[in-house]
């Protein structure tokens, strides 16, 4: 089951996920994609032949935070009884191309998941299957929908837990109301802010000598890097320190600088070219 709740509309409930492995030969894995259920708000685990997972053993030591609740509370099922109480989707590293063999035809890609799964009511389980050859034709032939994740053609079997991982992060949207990050990982200075830096960026240019047929160039030049750039406010902050104290250091109204004009900086040959 996801820890999100639904928000706002509650329309189109939030759907129950669980996680299924059948018959892991590596304890290790599993407690690898317990830790990775941890990660992104999932809390049920199913298991299907599981190997002994020892509590002083590699299950516990590699699931993390999960080896308190995630792994002690697994249920163990049969693969018929998973079949039977879950919407199913096999996570498989080699689907069909061709549509008339159904087996494993169509599969989608693992990023189209959450659209997918996210008007299914009932409770749904990602299931994965054995480290070296995945579900069987059979088994797959029990589920509901098949997914995939892209990769390389000469190599596209993912190690066990880390296509777990893949596939639990594209499920973010649906498992987890919020994460460690702000809402607004980086915001951009207000216009104004960083048209006022524009407008020192060229007092500066100026005040240091700049040739003037150059400066038209160098300000658009440095336009062009702000819009790329996406200044912070704090980094507009900085920047309107730099050109502020620059302009000072140039005219002489610094503290620390000389009136003296012969301190002031001179122009160079590459100033003029």
């Amino acid at each position: 089951m996801t820890d999100r709740q639904p928000q706002g509309d509650n329309t189109q409930p939030v759907p129950q996920i669980a996680v299924a492995v059948v018959d892991a030969e590596t304890p290790g894995n599993v407690g690898t994609i317990a830790r990775a259920m941890k990660n992104f708000g999932l809390s049920e685990l199913l298991l299907v032949d599981p190997p002994e997972l020892d509590p002083d053993g590699e299950a516990y030591g590699f699931a993390g935070q999960a080896r308190a609740d995630i792994l002690p509370n697994a249920t163990e099922l049969s693969f018929d009884e998973l079949a039977e109480s879950y919407y199913t989707v096999a996570c498989t590293a080699v689907p069909n191309e061709d549509p008339t063999n159904h087996v494993r035809y169509p599969a989608m890609e693992v990023q189209e998941l959450t659209e997918h799964l996210s008007g299914v009511t009932k409770p749904i389980a990602l299931v994965f299957g054995r480290e070296r050859v995945g579900l069987t034709n059979d088994e797959l032939a029990q589920l509901d929908a098949l997914c995939s994740i892209p990769a390389s053609e000469a190599y596209p079997s993912l190690n066990l837990g880390q296509a777990a991982t893949i596939t639990l992060y594209e499920l973010r949207g649906l498992s987890l109301a919020s994460t460690q990050h702000p809402d607004e990982l980086h915001r951009r200075a207000p216009k104004p802010e960083v048209e006022r830096l524009h407008d020192q960026f060229a007092e500066y240019v100026a005040a240091v000598g700049h040739p003037e047929p150059k400066r038209e160039k160098a300000t658009r030049m440095f336009r062009r890097l702000l819009g790329r750039a996406h200044p912070t406010p704090r980094e507009t902050s900085t920047l309107h320190g730099l050109f502020r104290r620059g302009v000072q250091w140039a005219d002489g109204s610094h503290p620390g600088s000389s009136s003296d004009k012969s301190s002031k900086p001179d122009r160079t040959r590459e100033d003029e070219r």
